[in-house]
């Protein structure tokens, strides 16, 4: 429910407004706008309390109408936040006009690999410089990443070349550790409805990608990014990366783009796109790279490897170096093609 105020409604009168619903043992909170403010109510609303709660709000001092918010994620909704949300992280926009790449390897293997893939994404326009030093994967031999020592490569390797940096969480208990040394957290697909990870992540009020699950529907993805919202943590940023296939035989994930303006229609926050894990093969990353430009998105996260024959984790996937500099310089031509921009 939103309780929109006449534009020359006192803040005392939204504040009567907040404490006559906190009496009703629900959560309200003020959402400053342009010309006028309104009062958003979180809380999930008794049905039989719906009725006679928009009539008693209706008739406060200063209240001009209520409207029923009808999604079942509510922060994330575009009916309870109708302007873009814009993360920013350390200068990094991620939401505005600006198309933002961050691009790094899937797994942090060395020094001299994670040094060579970040001054290539520097070099070359990407912002955000990506790094998985804990990997979840399918089979327990495969290589699981270096953890801590990983951790603090990443961090090594953002200071050195002024990148954000972003990895991936998998358990809350190495949450602390991940936040001192990474900019930006990343909730896995597999992770996507681990509500008490995420619980804890929206707790941290760190920046977060949320991906989105292979078999989630699109109002499941919100509801995950709802649970950290609702932690009061705004700084959240969705990206899909792919749903599962009719056909493994040509790539690994269908690359879903159509949910890309559909998530942005319905909900104000960033939305940002993963083509190397959808198409599990380089050759086609640049081609869906530039498809989700122009259906709109706000950024990719792209894999990128010095040498991908011998990557321990998802080398079929991911770009060299001189394909990802490649990329980067054609790029630019379809962001101003669709009203956006490439550093």
């Amino acid at each position: 429910m939103i309780v929109a105020m006449n534009a020359d409604a006192s803040r005392s009168d939204i504040e009567a407004v907040i404490d006559r619903i906190s009496t009703y043992d629900l959560k309200a909170q003020s959402m400053p706008g342009g010309e006028r403010t309104a009062v958003g109510i979180v809380s999930a609303i008794p049905p039989d309390l719906r009725d006679a709660l928009t009539v008693t709000l209706q008739g406060m001092p200063g209240v001009d109408h209520v409207t029923q918010v009808t999604r079942a994620y509510k922060r994330a909704s575009r009916e309870f936040h109708p302007t873009d949300t814009i993360v920013t992280v350390k200068g990094v926009s991620v939401g505005g006009r600006e198309v933002i790449v961050a691009a790094g390897p899937c797994a942090i293997e060395s020094r001299e690999q994670l040094m060579a893939a970040a001054e290539v994404v520097k070099a070359n326009g990407g912002k955000i410089l990506r790094g998985g030093a804990f990997k979840p994967r399918t089979s327990p031999y495969a290589f699981q990443g270096l953890g801590l020592e990983g951790l603090k490569l990443l961090k090594e390797a953002g200071e050195a070349t002024g990148l954000v940096t972003v990895t991936e969480v998998m358990d809350d208990h190495d949450l602390d550790a991940i936040i001192e040394h990474a900019d930006i957290l990343q909730i896995g697909a597999r992770n996507m409805q681990n509500y008490p990870l995420l619980t804890a992540v929206g707790k941290s009020k760190h920046p977060v990608i949320i991906k989105r699950g292979p078999s989630a529907t699109i109002d499941e993805w919100l509801l995950a990014a709802e649970y950290v919202l609702a932690q009061g943590n705004g700084n959240a940023i969705l990206c899909e990366r792919g749903v599962h296939p009719l056909d493994r035989q040509h790539t690994r994930y269908t690359l879903d783009l159509s949910a890309v303006p559909v998530a942005k229609a319905l909900s104000h926050l960033p939305v940002i796109v993963d083509p190397s894990h959808a198409c599990g093969n380089w050759r086609y990353v640049s081609a869906m790279s530039k498809a989700a430009i122009s259906a709109g998105a706000d950024g990719l996260l792209v894999e990128i490897h010095p040498n991908p024959g011998s990557a321990l984790c998802d080398g079929a996937q991911s770009l060299s170096l001189d394909s990802f500099r490649t990329l980067m310089g054609e790029l630019g031509t379809v962001a101003d093609a669709v009203d956006r921009c490439l550093d």
